[in-house]
C-alpha cells in the first residue's frame, strides 16, 4: 500500500511538472514494467533530463478462466449412512424374510454408521456460458450399517434371525461401483472456487456385501453373501457449493433389499475435491 501511493504521488507529480506530447509517448520497453503482487506499474514516456515521464498504476484482477471440459481427480467424501424403514412388519414377505421381527430390530448407531465414496474422477462439460454444466464422473461407494441389535443374516436361504450373542460390533457392509450424472449450477463460473449446486442421478452396481462381528465368544469374523440385496442402486444425488466447503446427499429410489424389507438408503457428508 505504501508502494502504491508513493507511485499516485510520483504519477500526480509528473504531470504537474511536465507535459507529455503524442510524439513523446512510446510504448512501454519491457523493463519499464513492474508487478508487485496484483500492481502493475507501467512508466510511458521518453526519460531525459527534461522528461521524467509518466508512472502508471494498474491493478490486476486475480480472474479464473475456466474450460470447456474440465477433470477433477480424486475426490473423497465423508459421512454418514442410513436407511429411510418403510418396511410393513406385519406383512407375510417382512415376517417370512426376519421371523418375528420389528422395526427396533434394524435400528442403527446413527454416529456409527458411515459413508466413504470414492471418486476416481469427475467431469464438468459447459452446456450455457460456464453456469450450466453437465457433470459426470465415476467412483465407489462403500456404506456401513452399523446395528443396536444383535440380528444375524443367515444365508441359504436367507433369514435374519436375533441371536443370542452380545456382539460389540454388528454392521452390514455394501460396496458399490458407481456412475453420478448431475446438472451442475455455478453462480461464480470465473472464481477457482464456486457457489452453487448440483442435482441428478446415479446408478452403482453392489460388487461386495458382508456382515462383520466382533464379540467375546466368537472374535472377529465376517459372512460374505448378497443376503438377498438389490445388485443394483439407482439414487437421486445432490451437492452443495459453497466455496471451500462442499456438501453431498444421496437417496435411493428404492430398497436395497429386493424382497421382506422395504429399507431405502440416504446418505450427506463433506465433499473434498477441487471443484
Amino acid at each position: 500500500m505504501s508502494l502504491a501511493i508513493l507511485c499516485l504521488s510520483l504519477s500526480g507529480h509528473a504531470q504537474d511538472t511536465t507535459t507529455t506530447t503524442k510524439k513523446d509517448t512510446v510504448a512501454p520497453a519491457p523493463g519499464d514494467t513492474i508487478r508487485v503482487g496484483n500492481l502493475i506499474i507501467v512508466k510511458k514516456g521518453k526519460i531525459d533530463k527534461e522528461d521524467h515521464g509518466t508512472i502508471h498504476v494498474y491493478h490486476r484482477h486475480n480472474s479464473y478462466r475456466p474450460s470447456n471440459i474440465s477433470t477433477n481427480w480424486g475426490i473423497l467424501d465423508l459421512g454418514f449412512a442410513n436407511y429411510n424403514d418403510q418396511t410393513n412388519y406385519s406383512s407375510a414377505s417382512a415376517q417370512q424374510f426376519a421371523p418375528g421381527s420389528t422395526k427396533d430390530w434394524f435400528r442403527l448407531r446413527t454416529g456409527k454408521s458411515v459413508n466413504v465414496n470414492i471418486w476416481i474422477f469427475m467431469q464438468r462439460m459447459n452446456l450455457i456460458k460456464h453456469v450450466v454444466n453437465l457433470k459426470y464422473g465415476l467412483g465407489i461407494e462403500l456404506n456401513n450399517y452399523r446395528y443396536e441389535e444383535n440380528i444375524k443374516f443367515h444365508t441359504n436361504p436367507t433369514i435374519v434371525v436375533m441371536d443370542t450373542i452380545n456382539y460389540s460390533k454388528n454392521k452390514l457392509a455394501a460396496d458399490y461401483v458407481t456412475v453420478p450424472f448431475m446438472l451442475n449450477f455455478n453462480f461464480t463460473p470465473h472464481r477457482r472456487h464456486d457457489y452453487g449446486f448440483s442435482v441428478g442421478a446415479s446408478v452403482g452396481y453392489r460388487y461386495s456385501s458382508r456382515q462383520k462381528f466382533k464379540s467375546k465368544e466368537t472374535g472377529k469374523y465376517k459372512t460374505f453373501d448378497d443376503f438377498d440385496m438389490d445388485p443394483w442402486k439407482i439414487s437421486w444425488i445432490g451437492e452443495l457449493q459453497m466455496g471451500w466447503l462442499k456438501l453431498y446427499g444421496s437417496y435411493a429410489a428404492k430398497s436395497m433389499f429386493l424382497k421382506g424389507l422395504d429399507q431405502r438408503p440416504y446418505t450427506v457428508g463433506l465433499r473434498f475435491g477441487n471443484w
